[in-house]
């Protein structure tokens, strides 16, 4: 099967356990399951639903503020506007950039599907804990470039994979079942390449900054 990302050939390795197919790519090092394991937006919502978000919970914020910790410096003029995409039920990475100053859209296909303005480009996209839900991965990430203004950002934050499969079937990121893609550094960079913008860096964890050039 060939790669979303790079369409090179990809190599197959299956969980025994579950039967569940899975394809590497070697030259982006992505990682996808077989396409019959992928669900659609109501399964998804009966996953997402189980998940105990509370925005007053001082470690639900302090997992957000990691993360602007991490993007907002490297943002090299004020951002103004920002779209926070995949925001979940909560929208609370949103109200925090909101709190700071930033004027903040977000969006959700499940719990807020409506944009204002479906034409509006933004200083800073953040995404968090959704690429690895996504049938595909390079369209979105097209799509979030162009709503981006020169010099803009876009974050992404979803676990890397370590590039081992054997490891990679005892992790527990993997096993939920709406997880279907996975990344490393090195397939931003290459998604970077493809696009002609710029990783302008990563926390070799789960933290991937892009620059639109």
């Amino acid at each position: 099967m060939k790669c979303h990302i790079c369409a090179k050939e990809a190599l197959s390795f299956k969980d025994t356990k579950t039967d569940i197919l899975y394809y590497y790519c070697k030259g982006c090092e992505y990682i996808f399951k077989s396409p019959e394991h992928h669900h659609d937006l109501a399964i998804q919502k009966k996953r997402y639903d189980l998940h105990q978000n509370d925005k007053n919970h001082p470690g639900y914020r302090a997992y957000y503020q990691y993360f602007l910790d991490f993007v907002m410096p490297l943002a090299s003029h004020v951002v103004s506007d920002a779209l926070d995409f995949g925001c979940g039920a909560s929208a609370l990475l949103s109200e925090m950039m909101t709190e700071t100053g930033i004027s903040c859209d977000y969006y959700d296909p499940i719990y807020h599907p409506n944009l204002p303005d479906e034409n509006k480009k933004y200083d800073l996209i953040v995404s968090t804990e959704v690429f690895e839900h996504l049938h595909q991965p390079k369209a979105v990430f097209e799509k979030l470039l162009n709503r981006l203004n020169a010099d803009g950002i876009l974050a992404i934050q979803t676990q890397f994979h370590n590039n081992n499969s054997e490891d990679f079937l005892q992790w527990y990121y993997r096993r939920d079942a709406t997880h279907i893609v996975f990344f490393t550094p090195k397939t931003f960079k290459v998604l970077c390449d493809r696009f002609g913008c710029q990783l302008l860096a990563h926390n070799g964890k789960n933290i991937a900054v892009i620059r639109k050039l």
